[in-house]
């Protein structure tokens, strides 16, 4: 897929804590916060981001790392060591940021306290009855962080892949405070619904870490876990990003069916009844 130019979103910056980084929106309506994973904000992702804009929202993309509007990397394409050098550049400067929390349990990323003004902000200029967030690999765990504000009414877990599972208790855990997580655990008792995907053939979000989160959850935790088989068969890698590369988007795919559990979730929570 070729670069994608960003011409039909608009681009502004957002300010907090000293901290100020660029935001792209498209759409009117209710704001969903769209987390991408690395590489970054590829076409795959403003693909998903043009289809939560369709169905009434906002979509709010903030730039956390990458090159906006940068293909996914091909190794058919661009080389093994081409492709291994985008996600380099992505990855490595996320890992070693004091922002991003890849190892830790039981510990937030301090991004997030920033991705929460941003969901704050746009409510406050969207309006409607609160704010969607979905994260995605590397940031799956953002929007359950970004929970512990009521004004998140439908948060999304893609592929959800900090901690790294290196150890036992990193694949039983999610990236998340012990207090961060009570507050969610609370919401969730008083009827917030958490929503994950995931591969089952994942080793970046195995099934361990979604059994922690009904664990903790319970039956607000709805875990969407699709057959290897389901994924797009022509992405560079092996199944993983549900809602991006290895999606395909046909009636009656999995991955579609996926996708759509997604956009209701949003309709649902962030439009009042007639």
């Amino acid at each position: 897929m070729p670069d994608d130019s960003l011409h039909d979103l608009d681009r502004v910056t957002f300010t907090h804590d000293g901290k100020t980084r660029t935001v792209f929106r498209q759409g009117t309506g209710p704001a969903v916060i769209v987390i991408a994973e690395i590489p970054g904000i590829t076409p795959k992702v403003l693909e998903f981001a043009r289809r939560v804009s369709a169905i009434g929202c906002t979509a709010v993309l903030p730039h956390l790392f990458g090159r906006p509007g940068r293909a996914y990397p091909d190794p058919d394409v661009d080389g093994r060591l081409g492709a291994a050098r985008v996600f380099a550049e992505s990855l490595v400067p996320a890992c070693i940021s004091r922002e991003f929390t890849v190892l830790a349990t039981g510990k937030t990323s301090p991004v997030v306290s920033w991705l929460r003004a941003l969901a704050a902000d746009e409510h406050r200029r969207c309006g409607g009855p609160g704010v969607g967030a979905v994260g995605m690999c590397f940031t799956g765990g953002y929007a359950l962080a970004m929970a512990t504000d009521d004004r998140l009414l439908a948060p999304v877990l893609s592929q959800p892949s900090l901690p790294y599972g290196i150890t036992a208790r990193q694949r039983r855990s999610i990236d998340i405070s012990p207090d961060d997580l009570a507050k969610v655990k609370q919401r969730c008792a008083n009827g917030l619904t958490v929503l994950g995907l995931r591969f089952k053939g994942d080793k970046n979000c195995r099934a361990e870490r979604f059994a922690y989160l009904r664990e903790q959850l319970g039956p607000a935790f709805v875990g969407v876990e699709l057959e290897n088989s389901a994924a797009n068969p022509a992405a560079a890698l092996g199944p993983h990003s549900v809602l991006t590369e290895h999606l395909i988007d046909e009636p009656g795919q999995p991955t579609r069916d996926a996708l759509d559990q997604v956009l209701d979730l949003f309709r649902t929570r962030l439009f009042p009844p007639l």
